[in-house]
């Protein structure tokens, strides 16, 4: 039995939230960045601190994670068939791909090396495209064709040899996680060095003390959208828009089961199920339906020849 998206069919995008806690106790690191440490504010409502557990380019990089089968070097295998981007080193060994790569379809490995395939591909496929105005359903059907989930990520081929380096995309799926009611949770520790605790510490010698910084929270929750009227405004048709979306849900319910150990010290469990914010009268599927159904669909898709002769195309990486 096919999954029932008929409540999406005049729905804007989705919105979904998931409560979260620890697995254990009540503390979890949030999310760093440089220069700035925990991303910290004031509630709107007056009512504490708020902190970022999880940026949206640091979830958009977890959701494509449970996607991809490290052990295998494939898509996980509800996926196997999708398009995909494979870069092998001087040596033929795997060196990285267009779903974990961090600018994706424009990663240097792929179009920097002096393996020039993938990029030509590129330039006559998007020849087009060069003056006027960019066709967006066009680039969607050449992503479609070679990196199928860069119309979920979303992607910005800033060469200037593709159409002046205007081609881009935003997510199709965004989310982020954030805790509310939080409180910093200070603690601390040493690095002990039992032989010679008064050691050049410069060196790694000697005692160390540190501080720790975790935090408390109320609530914390993980907030996804959707985009269904970007998905719908590709023009790929019935078979590629319920891919797109099975897809993105495929991500959302995988993370929740798989991916919540963000950190040695954030390791997180979904409380009760995936609450739908909109539209209300949808329900999100459960994971196996959802992995029931994308397999048929990648076949049909691909049978019509929407993804090309190689779902893997590859390119050698050499400086």
């Amino acid at each position: 039995m096919s999954v029932d998206l008929t409540p999406l069919d005049n729905e804007p995008r989705i919105l979904l939230e998931a409560a979260l806690r620890p697995v254990q106790g009540s503390r979890f690191q949030p999310t760093g960045f440089p220069n700035l440490g925990h991303a910290v504010y004031e509630s709107p409502d007056g009512m504490g601190q708020t902190v970022l557990v999880e940026s949206a380019q640091s979830m958009a990089n977890r959701l494509e994670a449970v996607c991809w089968d490290e052990v295998e070097d494939d898509w996980v295998e509800p996926l196997r068939g999708l398009p995909v981007v494979q870069v092998l080193d001087m040596d033929g060994k795997h060196l990285t791909n267009s779903l974990i790569e961090a600018h994706r379809l424009n990663s240097p490995y792929i179009l920097e090396g002096k393996d020039k395939s993938v990029l030509n591909m590129l330039k006559k496929r998007l020849t087009s495209l060069e003056e006027g105005r960019v066709d967006l359903r066009e680039l969607a059907r050449v992503l479609l064709k070679f990196d199928t989930n860069a119309l979920l990520h979303g992607v910005f081929l800033a060469k200037k040899e593709l159409a002046g380096g205007r081609l881009r995309l935003p997510r199709s799926l965004s989310s982020f996680i954030e805790a509310e009611g939080a409180k910093r949770a200070v603690s601390g520790g040493v690095k002990n060095d039992t032989v010679d605790p008064r050691g050049d510490t410069a060196k790694g010698f000697g005692n160390v003390p540190f501080v720790r910084d975790e935090w408390t929270a109320d609530r914390i929750t993980a907030f996804f959208n959707m985009d269904l009227r970007q998905i719908r405004s590709f023009g790929l048709g019935d078979d590629v828009e319920r891919l797109l979306i099975l897809l993105g849900l495929f991500k959302i319910r995988r993370f929740l089961a798989e991916g919540l150990r963000l950190r040695t010290a954030c390791d997180l469990d979904v409380v009760g199920d995936v609450a739908v914010t909109r539209p209300a009268v949808f329900r999100v599927p459960a994971l196996a339906a959802i992995e029931a159904e994308i397999p048929t669909l990648v076949q049909r898709i691909g049978d019509a020849g929407a993804f090309g002769t190689s779902r893997a195309l590859t390119v050698t990486y050499q400086k």
